[in-house]
């Protein structure tokens, strides 16, 4: 997979379960006749956003992006909808053109952070088992406390 075609399917997840958040919250608070899409759009909002922060950071440091890139990247997903644009605008810019420059045969790391996504590349299931546990984990956790001011 490239990372232009991982980047899309969670760019396009993370505004689809905006969607539903904001369809539960005018169910909810609009119209006040359920909240049952709150729980279930909050949830899988919540579970999309935090998978696409650790896809938005693999992308941009194999990609050789520039901090800003990478972090504007990591803000689209705070406003609703906006790693749609996000998305197209890397696309048009050539940030996601090509394979993954840090996988096995690509370019050499520069530094430690490099390094390790390089060694990840080459481990790509247990790679993808540990951030799939730390995304997992995180996410329980968040459940756990609740959400602000509750």
């Amino acid at each position: 997979m490239t990372p232009k075609r991982l980047f899309s399917i969670f760019a396009i997840g993370e505004a689809i379960t905006w969607a539903l958040l904001i369809l539960g919250m005018i169910l909810k608070y609009g119209t006040r006749t359920t909240d049952v899409l709150v729980s279930i759009g909050g949830g899988l909002h919540g579970f999309m956003f935090l998978a696409f922060f650790v896809v938005t950071l693999l992308v941009g440091i194999s990609q050789a992006w520039r901090p800003w890139v990478t972090l504007l990247g990591l803000a689209s997903a705070v406003l609703p909808f906006t790693t749609i644009p996000f998305d197209v605008w890397a696309s048009r810019t050539g940030k996601l053109d090509g394979p993954w420059q840090l996988a096995p045969g690509g370019r050499a790391p520069r530094g430690g952070v490099e390094k390790a996504v390089q060694w990840a590349f080459g481990h790509v299931w247990l790679t993808a088992g540990v951030l799939a546990a730390f995304v997992v984990v995180v996410f329980t956790t968040l459940v756990v406390v609740g959400p602000p001011g509750s």
